[in-house]
């Protein structure tokens, strides 16, 4: 079976949807969590499904890979890591209340929420970013289709104007990759992230 042509028009789309990042709003969100950095705070990331091995992804290569030479380091919390309180409080609340609860009695106004949704509209992400917006913290939002809520409620948006779902979560992994190769760029001077066993 020739899979080429559909091989090749996944690729097409990728490429044409990078070429239409908006370079301002990745240096905005690049700002906030250097920002956020410097003060000492925490960036808390989360998302569902491969939204959520994506915020995984962003705690190790900023908590690792940019912050092993780095003073002061990133510090990420990612609310998608600790499978018992994650399923813990899925069952005995809400799946709905899953971020939001993590969040409660440990955000503080200093903090920064990176909230990751290819839709922008998944309900715990968005109860989430409400909850830390009303603690005054600043909420970032990654996203995809047409922003959905978390897009009009996020402080700082990046937004991936498409309709599939594959290729908006494989841009907010290059945006990962992407904000740590500048970082390392341009506070630490080397062009290597240290992020994965090597």
């Amino acid at each position: 079976m020739d899979r080429s042509a559909a091989i090749k028009a996944y690729i097409d789309l990728k490429v044409s949807v990078l070429q239409k990042t908006d370079a301002n709003a990745v240096n905005a969100l690049m700002d906030l969590l250097d920002e956020t950095r410097k003060r000492g705070a925490t960036v808390y990331v989360m998302g569902n499904g491969g939204s959520a091995a994506t915020a995984s992804h962003f705690a190790n290569d900023f908590n690792k890979g940019v912050s092993e030479r780095l003073d002061p380091p990133f510090r990420f919390v990612c609310l998608n890591d600790n499978v018992a309180t994650l399923t813990a409080i899925a069952n005995d609340i809400g799946y709905d209340a899953v971020f939001e609860f993590q969040l409660r009695g440990r955000v503080r106004r200093e903090d920064a929420l990176l909230c990751i949704s290819g839709s922008g509209n998944s309900p715990n992400v968005i109860k989430a970013a409400k909850f830390a917006k009303s603690a005054g913290a600043t909420v970032a939002a990654l996203t995809g289709f047409d922003g959905g809520e978390l897009g009009r409620i996020a402080d700082v948006s990046l937004h991936v104007p498409v309709t599939s779902m594959q290729i908006a979560e494989d841009a907010h992994m290059m945006f990962d990759h992407l904000m740590a190769a500048v970082f390392c760029k341009t506070l630490l001077g080397t062009e290597h992230v240290k992020g994965d066993a090597e």
